[in-house]
């Protein structure tokens, strides 16, 4: 994949996480400690993916470091 196509994908993947956090801040008070935990994990998995589409690293599965929700 080219540079600007990864940088645009990151942009994408970044205006997500930012949608997904401002329609999940009004739900905080009231929701269950793992409903929170999920938004919190999703935007960290969000942003470890977009970080990663601009590291000069190989795209294979061996060069991708995940976060584990366990």
């Amino acid at each position: 994949m080219d540079k600007a196509r990864r940088q645009g994908l990151q942009k994408d993947l970044r205006a997500l996480a930012a949608n997904i956090r401002a329609d999940a801040e009004g739900r905080y008070d009231g929701a269950e400690p793992g409903w929170r935990a999920g938004v919190e994990w999703t935007l960290l998995w969000i942003e470890n993916t977009a970080a990663q589409l601009t590291e000069d690293k190989p795209s294979g599965a061996g060069g991708r470091q995940g976060v584990s929700p366990e």
